[in-house]
């Protein structure tokens, strides 16, 4: 499974060329996230992308925190879109 970066920029960015946005980095990451979840579960004793794994929830994490304290409404909307925190 492949990541395809310019799907998730046009959908989640203003615009073609909007690749540092925060709503766009955090879909990014959670396409990532859920890649390296699918492999962990095949490839129980792979140590390092486990720990990959946590270091990109934790920057997520991070993101997520600083959308919610700027801009309420988009974080509202991107947690939708994105299917977190059900």
């Amino acid at each position: 499974m492949t990541i395809n970066k310019q799907e998730i920029i046009s959908e989640f960015g203003k615009d073609s060329k909007d690749t540092g946005s925060t709503r766009v980095q955090i879909s990014i990451l959670t396409k990532r996230i859920e890649h390296l979840t699918k492999h962990i579960q095949v490839m129980k004793k792979d140590v390092s992308s486990r720990r990959g794994l946590l270091l990109l929830i934790d920057k997520r994490r991070k993101l997520l925190k600083y959308i919610k304290r700027t801009e309420n409404s988009q974080y509202v909307d991107l947690l939708n879109k994105l299917g977190l925190r059900k």
